[in-house]
């Protein structure tokens, strides 16, 4: 069996099926070394020292783990230096950052969430990273806010990390999706699973069951179909699963299909949903429909809603077609 490493499928891409061009081969190589980085700090826990708190809050608010800030300075140090990439923005911090003025510019920007589920660092339970691959618009300044607001539709590639009993790296270039398997002593990402295909159909679901009385009338029509099971309308019983870990949670379907929902509802409704358009929505977005499945917020799809700030939220509906299908009926029956 031949061993494809990710380098190798990434210049195939490249001089064989010209999908990509030498700097995204090279921008994607280096946020695959970074989560190697990543998934050897997250490997140490508390024998690096990395568990626990962090004593400060992100742009949002939030609460931030040790691990979030290592993984977003592993990223940022990773990249700024490559020559690739005009401009970074991360989850974790309110402003693009700025390539150094001592590095090369390229003609791409990074958006990435370091370590998404990192509420679950603690518990040693699967945690990982998300990115997404856009273009810098001619004569756009990648330090201002305004040059990464594009759609969904212009990434051109996008992927996750999981940091799980192994290391895997999912990734799209447009043309498919792929995952690898971090090889600890070769030290490489190599292919295991080529062109994944979500089925259409499904019997497992994943939804915060504790937000129930704040849904909405279409979301809670259609789990009270599946809570149902095979008495009720949907003539079939159905397994819920929830990791709160949205890589996780999305890797499961990547895996055997599935629905993942996070809604919008009463609670988060003035800030437009929880999940970040552009930091896990939209790359999550392009790899789900890349691999047959679908995406949406409810009433449209995910990638084409034109971003209105580096941090808008939204909801997310996403995974087996025709499930996602179902709910989108229900919101415009609604």
């Amino acid at each position: 069996m031949r061993r494809i490493t990710l380098s190798r499928y990434l210049i195939e891409e490249q001089r064989e099926k010209g999908k990509i061009n030498a700097d995204l081969r090279l921008l994607v190589e280096v946020v695959a070394r970074a989560c190697t980085s990543i998934a050897i700090a997250i490997g140490k826990g508390g024998l690096g020292g990395v568990l626990g708190e962090a004593g400060s809050d992100n742009v949002q608010g939030e609460a931030q783990k040790k691990l979030d800030v290592l993984s977003n300075d592993i990223l940022l140090e990773a990249n700024e230096w490559g020559g690739h990439l005009a401009g970074m923005a991360s989850e974790e911090m309110e402003l693009p950052h700025a390539i150094p003025n001592r590095y090369p510019q390229g003609e791409y920007l990074l958006l990435f969430d370091p370590l998404d589920g990192s509420s679950n660092i603690d518990i040693n339970v699967s945690v990982g990273t998300i990115f997404s691959v856009l273009r810098c618009a001619e004569g756009a300044d990648p330090t201002q806010s305004e040059a990464f607001l594009q759609p969904g539709t212009q990434q051109v590639a996008a992927g996750y990390a999981v940091y799980g009993p192994t290391t895997l790296l999912v990734i799209t270039v447009g043309d498919g999706v792929m995952c690898f398997t971090l090889d600890r002593e070769l030290g490489a990402f190599v292919l295991t699973q080529e062109n994944i295909h979500i089925p259409p159909d499904t019997r497992e679901f994943a939804i915060n069951m504790s937000n129930m009385r704040h849904w909405q009338a279409p979301v809670k029509r259609y789990i009270d179909e599946l809570l149902a099971g095979a008495a009720g309308p949907r003539g079939k019983d159905y397994n819920m699963r929830w990791v709160a870990s949205m890589v996780a949670d999305v890797h499961r379907i990547m895996t055997r299909g599935g629905i993942f929902l996070y809604p919008l509802d009463d609670k988060i409704e003035v800030q437009g949903g929880k999940l970040r358009l552009m930091y896990e929505a939209n790359p999550m977005a392009f790899i789900v429909e890349q691999a047959g499945g679908a995406a949406s917020t409810g009433h449209g799809r995910i990638m084409e809603v034109q971003p209105s700030g580096l941090h808008q939220r939204l909801p997310v509906i996403l995974g087996s077609k025709h499930e996602v299908e179902v709910v989108v009926g229900y919101h415009k029956e609604s």
